[in-house]
């Protein structure tokens, strides 16, 4: 998403950047450091080496010429940039880099790594979007608006309702990005199949040692054809992305002119169209739809990068670390775009007032079936303003119409009592207590991530 042109207009949250080439060498050479740290505590390398290594795993003191054409040469992702590392230790520390590790230990471990910044940036991202929608939950909490389900008006809810489910849910979804961290950011060091062979019975304290510098847990079973807990965070990235969605489809509607109750930010000079000068088209919704289908597409990609055959296979490696990178990016620009959408959106309570009297009061059908239940029965009384409402729906007379025209209803509901019956505000349950509940509620998650 980045070479939209609204990319122009929304702040860059810095997870492209964070996946690029440099910067997953430089977590490569972070997990290097680290090893060789806990291999010297562990009497496996020299002191000295080991902090002679931990000095020289900077990007910035590496030839980077010199990887690259390593690179040319072996088509392999890890050996040249130990090579070069290895050429710039002093002494004989060269000897001890990467020891007893294979690549995958490394560039996994380090991929991780980058990936908890991008985890980092979603937390303090949705922490600004639990704010925006704070605020918006008590802004509408007593705006009155048609409920709808199946697509049809069903009973009065407010806008500060609709924004309290979309709470609840991003609420959720930090629940799980939490509780997902012990098993996402874990180091793994099994050597080259697993098994710890090469680390001379030392290998789940070296791996223990490792995690704990990296400040990451130690994985169970360090085995390479593992990747359930990769596979789960871009599940999680498509849940996150399918909330996002469903709030950008509801703005995208709600934006229409048909329900003008609300408009995203359409700042001056925005042009919808290069042939219909009045277009003002819900961009921002739009990009974000677009771009939350990308992200769940990732999802079965990421189960069947699961399907590692015997103790290591590079196609599933590929896999985890395409649907990791290409989901976390898209996943940065989507919370950036809901950010900007959700802070100016702008409420039109007069338009959502509006359409609740559209279906001529059948909107407040349960409110009068309850009413006139509590005298004739629920299922009688559903049957009467059944009639009525069907018989409104397709003919000439109001709904109003016909049920002051009913013997039944008119036997225990005057015509005063009907009319009153027939307000839509008085009807919304409690939508705005939940509204401003939630509010708070987001205040405090949003707090929790920020502080």
């Amino acid at each position: 998403m980045d070479e939209n042109p609204t990319s122009l207009r929304v702040e860059d949250p810095g997870i492209r950047e964070l996946f690029t080439l440099d910067s997953r060498w430089q977590a490569w050479l972070d997990v290097e450091a680290a090893l060789a740290i806990a291999e010297a505590d562990l009497g496996m390398v020299p002191d000295a080496a080991a902090k002679e290594i931990v000095t020289k795993c900077k990007l910035e003191l590496l030839n980077r010429e010199n990887v690259i054409e390593g690179l040319r040469r072996t088509a392999h992702p890890l050996v040249p940039l130990v090579w070069e590392l290895s050429r710039i230790c002093e002494g004989d520390a060269g000897n001890y880099v990467h020891w007893g590790a294979t690549t995958q230990n490394i560039t996994q471990t380090g991929n991780i790594i980058v990936l908890r910044h991008a985890h980092r940036i979603f937390l303090r991202q949705i922490a600004a979007i639990l704010t925006a929608m704070a605020d918006l939950a008590e802004r509408g909490a007593d705006m009155a608006m048609p409920g709808r389900t199946h697509g049809q008006h069903a009973v009065p809810a407010t806008f500060g309702y609709k924004v309290a489910v979309w709470i609840a849910e991003l609420s959720n979804h930090v629940d799980r990005l939490r509780e997902i961290e012990p098993r996402i950011f874990t180091v793994l060091l099994g050597g080259a199949a697993g098994t710890m062979a090469s680390f001379d019975g030392k290998g789940y304290a070296l791996q223990d040692g490792v995690a704990e510098i990296l400040g990451m847990t130690s994985m169970r079973m360090p085995s390479r054809a593992t990747g359930d807990h990769q596979a789960e965070y871009v599940c999680l990235l498509g849940l996150m992305a399918a909330t996002c969605s469903k709030v950008g489809r509801e703005i995208y509607t709600m934006m229409k002119q048909e329900f003008g109750e609300v408009e995203e930010p359409v700042p001056p000079g925005t042009v919808g169209s290069s042939t219909m000068p009045q277009k003002r088209n819900p961009k921002l919704s739009q990009d974000i739809v677009a771009a939350a289908m990308q992200v769940r597409a990732l999802v079965p990609l990421a189960l069947e990068s699961m399907q590692t055959e015997h103790e290591a296979d590079r196609t599933t490696s590929i896999t985890h670390n395409h649907a990791l990178q290409e989901g976390s990016a898209q996943m940065g620009d989507i919370l950036s775009r809901m950010t900007m959408m959700l802070e100016g959106l702008t409420l039109n309570p007069e338009r959502m007032r509006r359409n609740l009297d559209l279906s001529d009061g059948m909107i407040m059908a349960e409110a009068l079936m309850l009413s006139l239940g509590e005298t004739i029965g629920r299922q009688e009384a559903h049957d009467v303003i059944y009639d009525a409402a069907q018989a409104a729906a397709t003919g000439d007379k109001s709904f109003t119409e016909l049920l002051e025209a009913d013997e039944l209803v008119l036997k225990h509901l005057n015509s005063a009592q009907i009319r009153e019956l027939l307000d839509p505000t008085a009807y919304t349950g409690e939508c705005a207590n939940m509204a401003r509940e939630q509010a708070k509620h987001a205040r405090s998650v949003a707090a929790s991530i920020n502080s």
